[in-house]
């Protein structure tokens, strides 16, 4: 089919599906994107109320209804997006496919789920809504852009990591030589504990070194905190400018429905598919 037939009549049934549920720069796209938008928001709402005990007796049955009616929503977007790709499986063994499996998943399995002992199985399920939330990635083009940046840095960071691992390790080991059983570090482990507390600048006080010496390593660790705070923000930073300086679109594959494409490819970079 030529390329001026695709934005007309003649256009197929499934394109059109694709244009409407997976790209979001057409004006059908952006009023999709919105209306999903305003159900994951109300679904994490619901959840959330759900929690309040109050609010759950009041108004138990109607959260109850909102919650199927969203994900009676969600279930027909979801079979939606599996037909509106030539590669069904392949989108639903996505990130973004098992996330919107799990969206509404959890409602259809506490269906099957009875008994008083099963109410803490139940209530588990329930809470598995709320990683609805995740679905906002899908309508996010900023999101695109993390990414790539936190996969750009990922090495750096891990090595970063694995540095302030060594630190604490020692912190802690040098804290419980220092301070002993009597002042509260009763084992390494607890020491590492300590050291994680304070070299994040978090604090919680329930151990305190109570010595000379044990203060003053204490305070080179609080010192070292504000390094471990400063460091992967300046990595992700950079990784942040070099993506966003790395032209990309919203296209979608028409057969996986994956996006984040260069603005000059012209085969889907998962699947292959032309673009």
């Amino acid at each position: 089919m030529p390329d001026h037939e695709h934005g007309g009549a003649a256009q197929p049934w499934r394109a059109r599906m694709h244009e409407l549920i997976f790209e979001a720069d057409t004006p059908s796209g952006r009023i999709f994107d919105l209306a999903i938008l305003v159900a994951i928001g109300l679904s994490v709402l619901a959840v959330c109320l759900e929690s309040v005990r109050s609010v759950r007796e009041a108004y138990g049955a109607e959260l109850r209804v909102l919650e199927w009616g969203l994900t009676i929503a969600f279930t027909v977007e979801y079979v939606a997006r599996l037909i509106a790709v030539k590669r069904p499986w392949m989108y639903a063994r996505s990130f973004y496919g098992v996330v919107d499996l799990l969206a509404i998943l959890p409602t259809y399995l506490s269906l099957f789920v009875v008994g008083t002992q099963s109410l803490l199985v139940v209530r588990a399920l329930r809470l598995l809504r709320i990683f609805r939330i995740l679905k906002l990635t899908h309508y996010v083009g900023e999101a695109r852009m993390l990414k790539a940046a936190l996969a750009a840095s990922s090495r750096k960071i891990t090595v970063f990591l694995g540095a302030v691992l060594t630190c604490v390790l020692i912190a802690g080991a040098l804290m419980y030589l220092i301070e002993g059983e009597e002042h509260g570090f009763t084992s390494i482990p607890r020491s590492i504990y300590w050291a994680i507390v304070t070299m994040t600048t978090v604090g919680y006080g329930d151990i305190a070194p109570q010595t000379v010496v044990g203060q003053f390593v204490a305070s080179v660790v609080m010192i070292l905190g504000y390094g471990v705070i400063a460091v992967p923000t300046g990595i992700v930073t950079v990784a942040m400018n070099d993506a966003f300086k790395k032209s990309t679109n919203t296209q979608a594959c028409p057969a996986c429905g994956a996006s984040s494409h260069a603005d000059d490819a012209n085969y889907c970079k998962y699947c292959g598919e032309k673009l």
